[in-house]
């Protein structure tokens, strides 16, 4: 890899070949400009983050204490914060940390229709558009930190201080970027699978090197935490498992990682009988879960529907939607049958989606995974969707009772109540909470956590608390003492809000190109200059 003199030298010998025309270029400038953006293609991104991707499954694999963490966007400057903060609490180091996009905050944030269940009624390339706008916003907290680098060179430099240029000049050759992988959600694939395989290269052209893809009926498709779900066949699913392995594979990024998400463990409902090549096959399967009925020829009504299982001629309950319905209590076996067909069908990490979040169901599952793919790891969604306050005291309650403590003053039905919120009981659940991600990747080997949707809620809480105080008795001081004073002392880093959109990026720029004669936006009275 190329150092930043490198560059610099690289510049001038290009200079030197150009004759005058170039004699205004200034060599270091354009090194700057260079390292300022590392990637110059979403496909350049799709194969260093899948690379980091790679690197991590390994490392979870020898050690489950390092698992991966991600939270949900749906702007870029979302994404832009976290990372700028994971850099300034974290020693300078995106490790294991990543980001997510979610179909759901598409749905309900970035559609041209407006707000949007999460049904994948939104536009399918306003997918792959906030996968690139995210990466732009990554790339521009690099050159936002980069640039910040170069001033402090120069300040060395006219100080006579050489060590400090030295340090500095080390950080810029080993600068850390903001860019991360992006786990991107493809829904059911917005159509058949060639619709799933385009829209997938659109998504990784613009930088996402794992996509997750669900089990659902594309023109049927709901969130997963609600009702209504309606799985498809194996041979469905796995032939857009396929697509997203060529989309991958076509445009070079061999290491692109598939996350295949099953919705069985709350979906019971099917739209199609699977067809059946021979007994025991995949399709076989898929039907023996159906909920069925033993009929003679003779019970055949009009228009039923009726197949042969084991000699029998049997016939599925159909619901006036023209859908089938499972049997009761198959989710378990569902979800397991699906994380093993979709690992033999191609892909690196499961996703199951579950009513609640319990370690000992998600153990379970993983467990019988398991047993036919023992490296099976496991993507999981710490859903905002779940009231983890009231499951998790439910659940320390529960454990409470089995112990044979004495739990007289619970209600467990209404554990929810701020009364108990300084409890015994309240302080287990809330530890259990925090262990929850580490004990799920040490029991049930889960190399990935994530929340769907936490910056829809913090936004939406944010924002109340800002207008209950602006609007009230507090009027300006609700927003000095609640958010700009805090985001001084803290220091966040969008407190100087022009550099972060650019500016000081736009005035060197300007000097670049126009030299002393460049009008500038930083100097004296940039009322930016108030925060230091």
């Amino acid at each position: 890899m190329s150092t930043y003199q490198d560059d610099i030298q690289s510049v001038a010998n290009l200079k030197s070949a150009q004759g005058s025309a170039w004699d205004a270029i200034n060599p270091e400038s354009a090194a700057r400009m260079r390292a300022q953006n590392k990637f110059k293609t979403g496909l350049d991104i799709a194969k260093y983050t899948a690379d980091i991707m790679r690197v991590d499954m390994a490392a979870f694999d020898q050690d489950k204490t390092k698992y991966t963490q991600s939270l949900g966007c749906w702007h870029g400057f979302v994404g832009q914060q976290k990372l700028i903060s994971i850099k300034k609490h974290f020693g300078g180091k995106t490790d294991r940390r990543y980001l997510y996009l979610s179909g759901w905050m598409v749905a309900a944030l970035r559609s041209d229709f407006g707000p949007l269940p999460d049904q994948s009624m939104h536009e399918k390339t306003s997918v792959a558009s906030l996968v690139e706008e995210l990466y732009t916003f990554l790339r521009q907290a690099d050159a936002r930190e980069l640039g910040g680098l170069f001033r402090g060179l120069d300040a060395a430099r006219e100080a006579g201080n050489s060590a400090e240029e030295a340090k500095i000049q080390d950080q810029i050759d080993n600068h850390v970027t903001h860019v991360v992988p992006i786990v991107a959600d493809i829904d059911a694939g917005f159509g058949n699978a060639e619709a799933t395989y385009l829209m997938a290269k659109q998504m990784i052209e613009a930088g996402a090197c794992a996509l997750q893809i669900e089990n659902q009926v594309a023109d049927e498709k709901q969130c997963g935490h609600q009702d209504g779900k309606v799985t498809v066949p194996h041979a469905d699913f796995h032939a857009k498992i396929r697509a997203l392995r060529y989309a991958f594979l076509e445009l070079g990024v061999d290491n692109g990682v598939i996350v295949a998400r099953t919705d069985s463990e709350g979906a019971g409902l099917t739209k199609e009988i699977a067809v059946v090549n021979e007994p025991g096959d995949a399709g076989d399967i898929y039907n023996s879960y159906l909920d069925v009925e033993e009929i003679d020829v003779a019970d055949m009504g009009e228009g039923d529907v009726v197949f042969n299982r084991g000699g029998k001629l049997v016939r599925p309950k159909r619901l006036p939607s023209g859908l089938y319905q499972f049997r009761q209590g198959t989710g378990h076996e569902r979800c397991v049958f699906d994380c093993i067909g979709a690992i033999n069908a191609g892909a690196d990490l499961l996703w199951i989606e579950t009513a609640v979040p319990t370690v000992h169901e998600i153990k379970g599952m993983m467990d019988d995974v398991r047993k036919v793919h023992p490296d099976a790891k496991l993507v999981y969604n710490n859903s905002p969707s779940f009231n983890w306050t009231l499951n998790f005291r439910q659940q320390a309650f529960d454990a409470m009772v089995e112990a044979g403590n004495d739990v007289s003053a619970y209600d467990r039905a209404k554990l929810m109540s701020a009364e108990y919120d300084e409890t015994e009981l309240s302080a287990v659940a809330d530890e259990r909470i925090r262990t929850f991600q580490a004990d799920t990747a040490r029991e049930a080997n889960v190399f990935h956590h994530l929340i769907t949707l936490p910056t829809y809620h913090t936004t939406a809480l944010s924002v109340d608390n800002l207008a209950k105080e602006y609007f009230g008795e507090q009027a300006m001081l609700g927003y000095v003492k609640k958010v700009q004073r805090e985001e001084i002392r803290q220091g966040i880093a969008c407190v100087k809000h022009q550099n972060m959109s650019g500016s000081d990026m736009g005035d060197d720029h300007k000097e670049y190109f126009a030299g002393e004669n460049a009008l500038k936006a930083g100097g004296a009275k940039n009322t930016s200059n108030q925060f230091g």
